[in-house]
Protein backbone atom coordinates (compact mmCIF):
# COMPACT_ATOMS: atom_id res chain seq x y z
CA UNK A 1 0.00 0.00 0.00
CA UNK A 2 2.77 2.37 0.99
CA UNK A 3 4.85 1.49 -2.07
CA UNK A 4 1.82 1.97 -4.34
CA UNK A 5 1.17 5.42 -2.89
CA UNK A 6 4.83 6.43 -3.34
CA UNK A 7 4.81 5.08 -6.89
CA UNK A 8 1.72 7.11 -7.72
CA UNK A 9 3.30 10.23 -6.22
CA UNK A 10 6.51 9.70 -8.21
CA UNK A 11 4.47 9.21 -11.38
CA UNK A 12 2.67 12.51 -10.86
CA UNK A 13 5.83 14.53 -10.20
CA UNK A 14 7.74 15.40 -13.36
CA UNK A 15 11.21 17.04 -13.35
CA UNK A 16 10.72 20.85 -13.42
CA UNK A 17 12.44 23.10 -15.94
CA UNK A 18 14.66 25.26 -13.74
CA UNK A 19 16.99 26.68 -16.39
CA UNK A 20 17.78 30.33 -15.77
CA UNK A 21 17.70 31.53 -19.36
CA UNK A 22 15.67 28.73 -21.04
CA UNK A 23 15.98 29.48 -24.78
CA UNK A 24 17.29 33.02 -24.27
CA UNK A 25 20.99 33.50 -25.00
CA UNK A 26 23.15 34.42 -21.99
CA UNK A 27 24.70 37.72 -23.06
CA UNK A 28 25.74 40.87 -21.23
CA UNK A 29 22.94 42.79 -22.92
CA UNK A 30 20.33 40.21 -21.92
CA UNK A 31 21.49 40.15 -18.28
CA UNK A 32 21.48 43.97 -18.15
CA UNK A 33 17.93 44.09 -19.50
CA UNK A 34 16.78 41.47 -17.00
CA UNK A 35 18.39 43.20 -14.01
CA UNK A 36 17.04 46.64 -14.93
CA UNK A 37 13.60 45.13 -15.50
CA UNK A 38 13.83 43.53 -12.05
CA UNK A 39 14.75 46.90 -10.52
CA UNK A 40 11.71 48.51 -12.16
CA UNK A 41 9.44 45.79 -10.80
CA UNK A 42 10.94 46.08 -7.32
CA UNK A 43 10.29 49.82 -7.21
CA UNK A 44 6.67 49.28 -8.21
CA UNK A 45 6.31 46.43 -5.71
CA UNK A 46 7.03 48.58 -2.65
CA UNK A 47 3.83 50.69 -2.51
CA UNK A 48 1.72 47.74 -3.67
CA UNK A 49 3.01 45.47 -0.88
CA UNK A 50 2.54 48.21 1.72
CA UNK A 51 -0.97 48.98 0.51
CA UNK A 52 -2.03 45.33 0.52
CA UNK A 53 -0.62 44.91 4.03
CA UNK A 54 -2.84 47.80 5.14
CA UNK A 55 -5.83 46.13 3.44
CA UNK A 56 -5.14 42.87 5.31
CA UNK A 57 -4.71 44.74 8.58
CA UNK A 58 -1.07 43.73 9.18
CA UNK A 59 2.28 45.52 9.53
CA UNK A 60 3.73 46.78 6.20
CA UNK A 61 6.80 44.57 6.65
CA UNK A 62 4.51 41.51 6.61
CA UNK A 63 3.51 42.49 3.07
CA UNK A 64 7.07 43.33 2.03
CA UNK A 65 8.45 40.04 3.35
CA UNK A 66 5.72 38.19 1.44
CA UNK A 67 6.59 40.06 -1.77
CA UNK A 68 10.28 39.16 -1.30
CA UNK A 69 9.88 35.48 -0.42
CA UNK A 70 7.02 34.59 -2.77
CA UNK A 71 8.68 36.55 -5.55
CA UNK A 72 12.07 34.88 -5.06
CA UNK A 73 10.87 31.28 -4.74
CA UNK A 74 8.43 31.44 -7.67
CA UNK A 75 11.06 33.16 -9.81
CA UNK A 76 13.44 30.25 -9.19
CA UNK A 77 11.01 27.32 -9.40
CA UNK A 78 7.94 28.70 -11.20
CA UNK A 79 6.52 27.40 -14.44
CA UNK A 80 6.76 30.62 -16.43
CA UNK A 81 9.93 32.77 -16.42
CA UNK A 82 8.90 36.40 -16.69
CA UNK A 83 6.07 36.15 -14.17
CA UNK A 84 6.22 38.19 -10.97
CA UNK A 85 4.56 37.05 -7.74
CA UNK A 86 4.02 38.76 -4.41
CA UNK A 87 1.40 39.98 -1.95
CA UNK A 88 -1.85 40.73 -3.82
CA UNK A 89 -5.06 42.60 -3.11
CA UNK A 90 -7.30 39.66 -4.04
CA UNK A 91 -5.79 37.62 -1.19
CA UNK A 92 -5.61 40.57 1.21
CA UNK A 93 -9.37 41.20 1.13
CA UNK A 94 -9.93 37.59 2.25
CA UNK A 95 -7.30 37.81 4.98
CA UNK A 96 -8.65 40.94 6.66
CA UNK A 97 -11.57 39.13 8.36
CA UNK A 98 -9.27 36.39 9.70
CA UNK A 99 -6.77 38.89 11.09
CA UNK A 100 -9.52 41.00 12.66
CA UNK A 101 -11.11 37.99 14.41
CA UNK A 102 -8.14 35.81 15.35
CA UNK A 103 -4.92 37.80 14.92
CA UNK A 104 -1.90 37.71 12.66
CA UNK A 105 -0.52 34.40 13.99
CA UNK A 106 -3.58 32.60 12.63
CA UNK A 107 -2.88 34.30 9.30
CA UNK A 108 0.63 32.81 9.21
CA UNK A 109 -0.78 29.34 9.96
CA UNK A 110 -3.40 29.78 7.26
CA UNK A 111 -0.75 30.77 4.71
CA UNK A 112 1.21 27.58 5.51
CA UNK A 113 -1.90 25.41 5.02
CA UNK A 114 -2.76 27.35 1.87
CA UNK A 115 0.66 26.53 0.47
CA UNK A 116 0.31 22.84 1.30
CA UNK A 117 -3.02 22.72 -0.57
CA UNK A 118 -1.42 24.41 -3.59
CA UNK A 119 1.45 21.91 -3.62
CA UNK A 120 -1.08 19.07 -3.56
CA UNK A 121 -2.91 20.68 -6.50
CA UNK A 122 0.37 20.83 -8.41
CA UNK A 123 1.36 17.24 -7.65
CA UNK A 124 -2.09 16.03 -8.76
CA UNK A 125 -1.81 18.10 -11.99
CA UNK A 126 -5.03 19.98 -11.24
CA UNK A 127 -3.56 23.06 -12.87
CA UNK A 128 -4.45 21.60 -16.28
CA UNK A 129 -8.10 22.47 -15.61
CA UNK A 130 -7.24 26.10 -16.34
CA UNK A 131 -7.65 25.02 -19.97
CA UNK A 132 -11.39 24.97 -19.32
CA UNK A 133 -11.41 28.76 -19.04
CA UNK A 134 -12.92 30.02 -22.35
CA UNK A 135 -11.41 32.91 -24.28
CA UNK A 136 -14.35 35.28 -23.55
CA UNK A 137 -13.69 34.72 -19.83
CA UNK A 138 -10.01 35.56 -20.36
CA UNK A 139 -10.96 38.78 -22.16
CA UNK A 140 -13.36 39.77 -19.38
CA UNK A 141 -10.75 38.85 -16.78
CA UNK A 142 -8.09 41.02 -18.43
CA UNK A 143 -10.45 43.98 -18.89
CA UNK A 144 -11.74 43.72 -15.33
CA UNK A 145 -8.20 43.48 -14.03
CA UNK A 146 -7.18 46.63 -15.92
CA UNK A 147 -10.10 48.51 -14.35
CA UNK A 148 -9.24 47.16 -10.88
CA UNK A 149 -5.61 48.29 -11.25
CA UNK A 150 -6.80 51.72 -12.38
CA UNK A 151 -9.23 52.11 -9.47
CA UNK A 152 -6.58 50.93 -7.00
CA UNK A 153 -4.38 53.88 -7.98
CA UNK A 154 -7.06 56.34 -6.86
CA UNK A 155 -5.95 55.90 -3.26
CA UNK A 156 -2.63 57.53 -4.19
CA UNK A 157 -4.49 60.77 -4.92
CA UNK A 158 -5.68 60.96 -1.32
CA UNK A 159 -3.95 62.32 1.76
CA UNK A 160 -1.60 59.59 3.08
CA UNK A 161 -2.94 57.96 6.24
CA UNK A 162 -6.48 59.29 5.81
CA UNK A 163 -7.96 56.01 4.53
CA UNK A 164 -9.37 53.46 6.99
CA UNK A 165 -10.17 49.76 6.83
CA UNK A 166 -13.86 48.89 6.55
CA UNK A 167 -13.41 45.11 6.92
CA UNK A 168 -13.25 44.60 3.16
CA UNK A 169 -10.34 46.85 2.31
CA UNK A 170 -9.31 50.49 2.56
CA UNK A 171 -11.93 53.15 1.98
CA UNK A 172 -12.73 56.79 2.67
CA UNK A 173 -9.94 59.31 2.89
CA UNK A 174 -9.52 62.95 1.89
CA UNK A 175 -8.51 63.96 -1.62
CA UNK A 176 -5.36 66.02 -2.05
CA UNK A 177 -5.70 69.78 -2.15
CA UNK A 178 -6.21 71.27 -5.62
CA UNK A 179 -2.62 72.53 -5.95
CA UNK A 180 -1.16 69.17 -4.88
CA UNK A 181 -3.63 67.34 -7.10
CA UNK A 182 -2.59 69.33 -10.18
CA UNK A 183 1.09 68.72 -9.48
CA UNK A 184 0.38 65.04 -8.90
CA UNK A 185 -1.51 64.75 -12.19
CA UNK A 186 1.28 66.60 -14.01
CA UNK A 187 3.90 64.19 -12.66
CA UNK A 188 1.76 61.20 -13.58
CA UNK A 189 1.48 62.61 -17.11
CA UNK A 190 5.25 63.18 -17.22
CA UNK A 191 5.92 59.57 -16.22
CA UNK A 192 3.48 58.25 -18.83
CA UNK A 193 4.99 60.49 -21.49
CA UNK A 194 8.52 59.25 -20.77
CA UNK A 195 7.37 55.61 -20.86
CA UNK A 196 5.61 56.22 -24.20
CA UNK A 197 8.46 58.10 -25.87
CA UNK A 198 11.49 56.25 -24.43
CA UNK A 199 11.22 53.18 -26.72
CA UNK A 200 11.20 55.52 -29.73
CA UNK A 201 14.56 56.96 -28.60
CA UNK A 202 16.30 53.87 -27.24
CA UNK A 203 15.43 50.39 -26.01
CA UNK A 204 18.65 49.98 -24.07
CA UNK A 205 16.95 51.16 -20.87
CA UNK A 206 13.51 49.99 -19.60
CA UNK A 207 11.01 52.77 -20.24
CA UNK A 208 9.15 52.35 -16.90
CA UNK A 209 12.43 52.68 -14.97
CA UNK A 210 13.32 55.79 -16.97
CA UNK A 211 9.90 57.26 -16.17
CA UNK A 212 10.36 56.65 -12.45
CA UNK A 213 13.90 58.04 -12.44
CA UNK A 214 13.10 61.23 -14.38
CA UNK A 215 9.96 62.01 -12.37
CA UNK A 216 11.77 61.35 -9.07
CA UNK A 217 14.61 63.62 -10.21
CA UNK A 218 12.17 66.44 -11.05
CA UNK A 219 10.47 66.14 -7.64
CA UNK A 220 13.74 66.08 -5.68
CA UNK A 221 15.43 68.91 -7.64
CA UNK A 222 12.44 71.26 -7.44
CA UNK A 223 11.41 70.15 -3.94
CA UNK A 224 7.81 69.52 -4.97
CA UNK A 225 5.38 68.80 -2.14
CA UNK A 226 3.74 65.58 -3.32
CA UNK A 227 3.07 62.23 -1.58
CA UNK A 228 6.05 59.90 -1.52
CA UNK A 229 6.51 56.23 -0.70
CA UNK A 230 7.65 57.10 2.82
CA UNK A 231 4.35 58.86 3.50
CA UNK A 232 2.56 55.49 3.34
CA UNK A 233 4.80 53.77 5.89
CA UNK A 234 8.44 53.11 6.66
CA UNK A 235 9.84 50.15 4.76
CA UNK A 236 12.96 49.82 6.91
CA UNK A 237 13.45 46.39 8.48
CA UNK A 238 15.75 43.42 8.94
CA UNK A 239 15.97 39.98 7.42
CA UNK A 240 12.81 37.86 7.76
CA UNK A 241 13.28 35.43 10.65
CA UNK A 242 12.04 31.84 10.90
CA UNK A 243 8.95 31.78 13.07
CA UNK A 244 6.54 28.94 13.80
CA UNK A 245 3.01 30.40 13.95
CA UNK A 246 2.04 30.77 17.61
CA UNK A 247 -1.30 28.99 17.42
CA UNK A 248 -2.51 25.95 19.37
CA UNK A 249 -2.13 22.72 17.38
CA UNK A 250 -5.74 21.64 17.88
CA UNK A 251 -8.68 20.61 15.76
CA UNK A 252 -10.35 23.93 16.62
CA UNK A 253 -7.43 25.83 15.04
CA UNK A 254 -7.64 23.64 11.94
CA UNK A 255 -11.39 24.25 11.72
CA UNK A 256 -10.81 28.01 11.85
CA UNK A 257 -8.05 28.25 9.26
CA UNK A 258 -9.17 25.56 6.76
CA UNK A 259 -11.98 27.56 5.06
CA UNK A 260 -9.69 30.57 4.64
CA UNK A 261 -6.84 28.37 3.39
CA UNK A 262 -9.04 26.70 0.77
CA UNK A 263 -10.37 30.04 -0.51
CA UNK A 264 -6.90 31.62 -0.57
CA UNK A 265 -5.37 28.59 -2.31
CA UNK A 266 -8.08 28.62 -4.98
CA UNK A 267 -7.85 32.37 -5.60
CA UNK A 268 -4.06 32.24 -5.68
CA UNK A 269 -3.92 29.39 -8.18
CA UNK A 270 -6.60 30.82 -10.46
CA UNK A 271 -4.86 34.18 -10.65
CA UNK A 272 -1.44 32.58 -11.06
CA UNK A 273 -2.51 30.21 -13.83
CA UNK A 274 -4.40 32.91 -15.71
CA UNK A 275 -1.29 35.10 -15.45
CA UNK A 276 0.76 32.15 -16.72
CA UNK A 277 -1.45 31.95 -19.82
CA UNK A 278 -1.45 35.72 -20.35
CA UNK A 279 2.34 36.04 -20.09
CA UNK A 280 2.70 32.99 -22.33
CA UNK A 281 0.57 34.67 -25.02
CA UNK A 282 2.62 37.87 -24.82
CA UNK A 283 6.01 36.12 -24.95
CA UNK A 284 4.97 33.32 -27.30
CA UNK A 285 6.14 30.64 -24.86
CA UNK A 286 4.32 27.97 -22.92
CA UNK A 287 4.58 27.47 -19.17
CA UNK A 288 4.15 24.53 -16.83
CA UNK A 289 0.87 24.83 -14.92
CA UNK A 290 1.65 22.04 -12.45
CA UNK A 291 5.15 23.38 -11.83
CA UNK A 292 3.68 26.82 -11.15
CA UNK A 293 1.18 25.38 -8.65
CA UNK A 294 3.98 23.63 -6.75
CA UNK A 295 6.16 26.76 -6.77
CA UNK A 296 3.30 28.95 -5.53
CA UNK A 297 2.56 26.43 -2.78
CA UNK A 298 6.17 26.07 -1.68
CA UNK A 299 6.59 29.84 -1.58
CA UNK A 300 3.52 30.27 0.61
CA UNK A 301 4.61 27.52 3.01
CA UNK A 302 7.99 29.24 3.38
CA UNK A 303 6.40 32.68 3.70
CA UNK A 304 4.07 31.52 6.46
CA UNK A 305 7.09 30.35 8.47
CA UNK A 306 8.94 33.64 7.92
CA UNK A 307 6.24 36.12 8.91
CA UNK A 308 4.80 36.93 5.48
CA UNK A 309 1.15 37.28 4.43
CA UNK A 310 1.42 34.95 1.44
CA UNK A 311 0.78 35.80 -2.18
CA UNK A 312 0.35 34.72 -5.78
CA UNK A 313 1.16 35.93 -9.28
CA UNK A 314 0.72 39.67 -9.86
CA UNK A 315 -0.57 40.41 -13.34
CA UNK A 316 0.19 44.13 -13.17
CA UNK A 317 3.81 43.58 -12.09
CA UNK A 318 4.21 40.77 -14.61
CA UNK A 319 3.09 43.15 -17.36
CA UNK A 320 5.67 45.73 -16.19
CA UNK A 321 8.36 43.04 -16.32
CA UNK A 322 7.41 41.76 -19.77
CA UNK A 323 7.10 45.26 -21.24
CA UNK A 324 10.47 46.18 -19.72
CA UNK A 325 12.08 43.25 -21.53
CA UNK A 326 12.10 40.64 -18.75
CA UNK A 327 11.91 37.15 -20.23
CA UNK A 328 13.89 34.90 -17.88
CA UNK A 329 14.16 33.93 -14.23
CA UNK A 330 16.86 36.55 -13.71
CA UNK A 331 14.35 39.42 -13.72
CA UNK A 332 12.15 37.88 -11.03
CA UNK A 333 15.13 36.93 -8.88
CA UNK A 334 16.59 40.42 -9.27
CA UNK A 335 13.27 42.04 -8.34
CA UNK A 336 13.07 40.03 -5.11
CA UNK A 337 16.70 40.74 -4.16
CA UNK A 338 16.34 44.46 -4.92
CA UNK A 339 13.25 44.54 -2.73
CA UNK A 340 15.18 42.94 0.14
CA UNK A 341 18.01 45.42 -0.39
CA UNK A 342 15.50 48.28 -0.15
CA UNK A 343 14.26 46.92 3.18
CA UNK A 344 17.75 46.40 4.63
CA UNK A 345 19.83 49.30 3.30
CA UNK A 346 18.02 51.69 0.96
CA UNK A 347 14.74 52.40 2.72
CA UNK A 348 15.46 56.12 3.19
CA UNK A 349 16.21 56.50 -0.54
CA UNK A 350 13.25 54.51 -1.79
CA UNK A 351 10.90 56.37 0.55
CA UNK A 352 11.72 59.58 -1.39
CA UNK A 353 10.27 58.23 -4.67
CA UNK A 354 7.07 60.12 -5.53
CA UNK A 355 3.96 58.00 -5.69
CA UNK A 356 3.03 59.86 -8.87
CA UNK A 357 5.85 58.10 -10.74
CA UNK A 358 4.60 54.67 -9.71
CA UNK A 359 1.00 55.64 -10.49
CA UNK A 360 2.12 56.66 -13.99
CA UNK A 361 3.74 53.26 -14.48
CA UNK A 362 0.57 51.48 -13.36
CA UNK A 363 -1.59 53.66 -15.64
CA UNK A 364 0.53 52.58 -18.60
CA UNK A 365 0.07 48.98 -17.45
CA UNK A 366 -3.70 49.56 -17.47
CA UNK A 367 -3.57 50.90 -21.04
CA UNK A 368 -1.45 47.96 -22.17
CA UNK A 369 -3.47 45.34 -20.30
CA UNK A 370 -7.00 46.33 -21.34
CA UNK A 371 -8.10 44.39 -24.43
CA UNK A 372 -9.27 47.35 -26.52
CA UNK A 373 -10.05 45.07 -29.45
CA UNK A 374 -12.78 43.44 -27.34
CA UNK A 375 -15.07 46.32 -28.35
CA UNK A 376 -14.76 45.18 -31.98
CA UNK A 377 -14.91 41.50 -31.05
CA UNK A 378 -18.17 41.85 -29.13
CA UNK A 379 -19.94 43.00 -32.30
CA UNK A 380 -18.80 39.93 -34.22
CA UNK A 381 -18.96 37.04 -31.72
CA UNK A 382 -22.16 35.28 -30.56
CA UNK A 383 -24.28 37.29 -28.14
CA UNK A 384 -23.59 34.85 -25.29
CA UNK A 385 -19.82 35.29 -25.65
CA UNK A 386 -20.22 39.08 -25.61
CA UNK A 387 -22.39 38.75 -22.50
CA UNK A 388 -19.73 36.62 -20.77
CA UNK A 389 -17.02 39.22 -21.54
CA UNK A 390 -19.10 41.98 -19.97
CA UNK A 391 -20.23 39.78 -17.05
CA UNK A 392 -16.71 38.73 -16.08
CA UNK A 393 -15.48 42.31 -16.37
CA UNK A 394 -18.23 43.62 -14.08
CA UNK A 395 -17.88 40.82 -11.49
CA UNK A 396 -14.10 41.31 -11.46
CA UNK A 397 -14.55 44.97 -10.58
CA UNK A 398 -17.37 44.50 -8.07
CA UNK A 399 -16.31 41.25 -6.38
CA UNK A 400 -13.10 39.38 -7.01
CA UNK A 401 -10.97 38.14 -9.88
CA UNK A 402 -11.32 34.47 -8.95
CA UNK A 403 -15.08 34.74 -8.37
CA UNK A 404 -15.44 36.40 -11.77
CA UNK A 405 -13.58 33.58 -13.51
CA UNK A 406 -15.66 30.91 -11.78
CA UNK A 407 -18.88 32.73 -12.70
CA UNK A 408 -17.73 33.13 -16.29
CA UNK A 409 -16.82 29.46 -16.64
CA UNK A 410 -20.16 28.35 -15.16
CA UNK A 411 -22.17 30.65 -17.46
CA UNK A 412 -20.13 29.54 -20.50
CA UNK A 413 -20.59 25.88 -19.58
CA UNK A 414 -24.36 26.29 -19.14
CA UNK A 415 -24.59 28.11 -22.48
CA UNK A 416 -22.61 25.34 -24.17
CA UNK A 417 -24.80 22.69 -22.56
CA UNK A 418 -27.97 24.48 -23.71
CA UNK A 419 -26.68 24.79 -27.26
CA UNK A 420 -25.78 21.09 -27.38
CA UNK A 421 -29.09 20.12 -25.76
CA UNK A 422 -30.91 21.64 -28.72
CA UNK A 423 -28.77 19.77 -31.26
CA UNK A 424 -30.08 16.27 -30.62
CA UNK A 425 -32.45 14.89 -33.26
CA UNK A 426 -33.05 11.64 -35.14
CA UNK A 427 -33.30 10.55 -38.76
CA UNK A 428 -35.60 7.58 -39.19
CA UNK A 429 -35.49 4.94 -41.95
CA UNK A 430 -36.15 1.29 -42.56
CA UNK A 431 -33.34 -1.09 -41.74
CA UNK A 432 -31.42 -2.58 -44.66
CA UNK A 433 -29.89 -5.38 -42.62
CA UNK A 434 -33.01 -6.29 -40.60
CA UNK A 435 -36.13 -6.30 -42.83
CA UNK A 436 -39.13 -4.75 -41.07
CA UNK A 437 -37.05 -3.02 -38.39
CA UNK A 438 -36.98 0.75 -37.91
CA UNK A 439 -33.72 2.65 -37.45
CA UNK A 440 -33.34 5.86 -35.44
CA UNK A 441 -30.06 7.55 -36.43
CA UNK A 442 -29.29 9.81 -33.46
CA UNK A 443 -27.38 13.01 -34.14
CA UNK A 444 -25.98 15.18 -31.33
CA UNK A 445 -24.60 14.25 -27.87
CA UNK A 446 -26.80 12.47 -25.36
CA UNK A 447 -26.21 13.98 -21.91
CA UNK A 448 -28.15 15.57 -19.06
CA UNK A 449 -29.18 18.55 -21.17
CA UNK A 450 -30.55 16.52 -24.08
CA UNK A 451 -31.95 13.52 -22.15
CA UNK A 452 -35.56 14.78 -22.21
CA UNK A 453 -35.32 15.65 -25.89
CA UNK A 454 -33.98 12.15 -26.61
CA UNK A 455 -37.06 10.53 -25.09
CA UNK A 456 -39.34 12.64 -27.27
CA UNK A 457 -37.74 11.38 -30.51
CA UNK A 458 -39.40 7.96 -30.43
CA UNK A 459 -42.88 6.95 -31.70
CA UNK A 460 -43.31 3.89 -29.53
CA UNK A 461 -46.96 3.07 -30.32
CA UNK A 462 -46.54 3.18 -34.09
CA UNK A 463 -43.07 1.63 -34.26
CA UNK A 464 -42.56 -2.00 -35.41
CA UNK A 465 -41.63 -4.83 -33.05
CA UNK A 466 -37.91 -4.35 -33.68
CA UNK A 467 -36.25 -0.91 -33.28
CA UNK A 468 -32.57 -0.05 -33.77
CA UNK A 469 -31.02 3.07 -32.25
CA UNK A 470 -27.89 4.01 -34.23
CA UNK A 471 -25.29 6.07 -32.29
CA UNK A 472 -22.79 6.46 -35.16
CA UNK A 473 -23.15 10.26 -34.99
CA UNK A 474 -23.82 10.56 -31.27
CA UNK A 475 -22.16 9.98 -27.91
CA UNK A 476 -23.52 8.64 -24.62
CA UNK A 477 -21.96 10.99 -22.07
CA UNK A 478 -23.30 10.66 -18.51
CA UNK A 479 -25.68 8.99 -16.07
CA UNK A 480 -28.60 11.08 -17.32
CA UNK A 481 -27.99 9.61 -20.78
CA UNK A 482 -27.99 6.07 -19.34
CA UNK A 483 -31.21 6.85 -17.53
CA UNK A 484 -32.79 8.14 -20.76
CA UNK A 485 -31.80 5.02 -22.72
CA UNK A 486 -33.17 2.74 -20.03
CA UNK A 487 -36.42 4.72 -19.86
CA UNK A 488 -36.99 4.44 -23.62
CA UNK A 489 -36.07 0.74 -23.62
CA UNK A 490 -38.49 0.17 -20.73
CA UNK A 491 -41.34 1.75 -22.69
CA UNK A 492 -40.63 -0.46 -25.71
CA UNK A 493 -40.41 -3.50 -23.42
CA UNK A 494 -43.77 -2.64 -21.85
CA UNK A 495 -45.24 -2.40 -25.37
CA UNK A 496 -43.90 -5.89 -26.21
CA UNK A 497 -41.22 -4.54 -28.54
CA UNK A 498 -37.43 -4.82 -28.63
CA UNK A 499 -34.95 -1.96 -28.74
CA UNK A 500 -31.25 -2.51 -29.54
CA UNK A 501 -28.28 -0.14 -29.75
CA UNK A 502 -25.91 -0.06 -32.70
CA UNK A 503 -22.59 1.59 -33.61
CA UNK A 504 -21.52 2.41 -30.10
CA UNK A 505 -18.08 4.05 -29.89
CA UNK A 506 -15.56 2.50 -27.56
CA UNK A 507 -16.12 5.05 -24.77
CA UNK A 508 -19.92 4.72 -25.04
CA UNK A 509 -19.63 0.94 -24.95
CA UNK A 510 -17.50 1.03 -21.80
CA UNK A 511 -19.84 3.49 -20.08
CA UNK A 512 -22.96 1.45 -20.80
CA UNK A 513 -21.29 -1.87 -19.92
CA UNK A 514 -19.96 -0.53 -16.61
CA UNK A 515 -23.41 0.75 -15.68
CA UNK A 516 -24.92 -2.65 -16.48
CA UNK A 517 -27.24 -1.38 -19.21
CA UNK A 518 -25.94 -3.71 -21.93
CA UNK A 519 -26.44 -7.40 -22.44
CA UNK A 520 -23.10 -8.42 -23.95
CA UNK A 521 -22.63 -12.00 -25.10
CA UNK A 522 -18.99 -11.72 -26.11
CA UNK A 523 -15.92 -9.56 -25.59
CA UNK A 524 -16.23 -7.73 -28.89
CA UNK A 525 -14.24 -4.72 -30.02
CA UNK A 526 -16.78 -2.03 -30.93
CA UNK A 527 -15.79 -0.11 -34.05
CA UNK A 528 -17.91 1.88 -36.45
CA UNK A 529 -17.12 -0.53 -39.29
CA UNK A 530 -18.64 -3.44 -37.34
CA UNK A 531 -22.40 -3.32 -36.77
CA UNK A 532 -22.97 -5.05 -33.42
CA UNK A 533 -26.40 -4.83 -31.81
CA UNK A 534 -26.78 -4.62 -28.03
CA UNK A 535 -29.91 -5.29 -26.06
CA UNK A 536 -30.74 -2.96 -23.19
CA UNK A 537 -31.10 -4.33 -19.67
CA UNK A 538 -33.86 -2.36 -17.91
CA UNK A 539 -34.33 -1.89 -14.18
CA UNK A 540 -30.70 -0.94 -13.52
CA UNK A 541 -31.57 2.55 -12.30
CA UNK A 542 -35.09 1.69 -11.18
CA UNK A 543 -36.66 4.54 -13.03
CA UNK A 544 -34.42 7.01 -11.25
CA UNK A 545 -36.18 6.60 -7.86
Amino acid sequence: MRRAALAMLAKNISPPNLSIMQDEGLTVGRVKTEVLSGLTVALALVPEAVAFAFVAGVNPLVGLYAAFMVGLITAIFGGRPGMISGATGALAVVMVALVAQHGVEYLFATVVLMGILQVIAGVMHWGKFIRLVPHPVMLGFVNGLAIVIFLAQMSQFKVPGSMVSDGHGMSGGEWLEMSQMMVMLGLVGLTMGVIYLMPKVTKAFPAPLAGIAITALVVIVFGLDVPRVGDMASIEGGLPMFHIPAVPLTYETFRIILPYAVILAAIGLIESLLTLNLVGEMTGKRGGASQECIAQGASNVATGFFGGMGGCAMIGQSMINVKSGGRTRIAGIAAALFLLAFILWASSLIEQIPLAALVGVMFMVVIGTFAWNSFKIMRKVPAMDAFVIVLVTVVTVLEDLAVAVVVGVIVSALAYAWQNARRIHAITRESESDPGAKVYEIEGPLFFGSADGFGELFEIESDPAHVIVDFARSRVVDQSALQAIEAVAGKYEAAGKQLVLRHLSRDCHELLSRAGNLIVDSDDDPEYEVAVDYSVRTGVFGGGH
